[in-house]
């Protein structure tokens, strides 16, 4: 697929890093376009790209800023009629321990509102940067799951497509409205892994039995 990433800090760089080395077409770009350059650099392959039109030939856009730039960040790239829009983000509050949304809406219906042309789909906000950037393989022959929730049938299917190539399992959580639960989650994991030291493995995994 051909992605556009906005965002070159750890989850954008993680993004690129995978996205390349699945043998996807990447563009990056980013409000410091030299931290986009970095990025592509790092990752042969991966291309950084001004804003100004940069989700024009993309099939999906991934969004990897922090929710305060999100809209201004998507809205900054180009025409989003019709396009995939992979949203990562968290309202995390400034010492990132609590959020500033939740219960009777989320980050995700927040951007979908601010930009009603895209199929926005919430996946990958519950997994840490340094898990993206190492890979799925949690060890013992488990993958790190991500959750994919979305009103977009067409949304789920390409994000789940990108997250397969990449090695991740994907689990369907429903629609977008769900975003309200995956949000929260990725605040405890944000919570566990850093106030109570447990670390980033603590991503989750969920086990299935066969």
């Amino acid at each position: 697929m051909k992605v556009t990433v906005i965002g070159a800090g750890n989850m954008g760089s993680a993004f690129v890093k995978q996205l390349t080395r699945a043998g996807h077409q990447v563009s990056v770009t980013a409000r410091n376009l030299d931290k986009a350059r970095a990025a592509a650099a790092a990752h042969p392959g991966a291309v950084a790209v001004n804003a100004d039109n940069a989700a024009a030939s993309a099939d999906v856009v991934v969004l990897a800023t922090g929710f305060d730039d999100a809209i201004a960040a998507l809205r900054s790239v180009g025409n989003l009629q019709g396009k995939v829009v992979i949203d990562i983000t968290n309202p995390l509050t400034a010492d990132y321990m609590g959020l500033t949304l939740g219960h009777s809406t989320s980050a995700s219906e927040e951007i979908a509102k601010a930009v009603p042309d895209a199929e926005v789909v919430k996946a990958f906000n519950t997994v840490f940067a340094s898990v993206l950037a190492e890979g799925a393989d949690f060890g013992g022959g488990r993958k790190v799951s991500v959750f994919l929730a979305t009103d977009s049938p067409a949304a789920k299917e390409a994000a789940r497509q990108l997250a397969d190539s990449m090695g991740f399992e994907t689990i369907d959580a429903g629609g977008l409205k769900n975003a309200r639960y995956l949000e929260p989650l990725a605040g405890l994991n944000i919570y566990l892994g850093y106030g109570a030291g447990l670390g980033t493995s603590i991503a989750p995994t969920f086990i299935r039995k066969s």
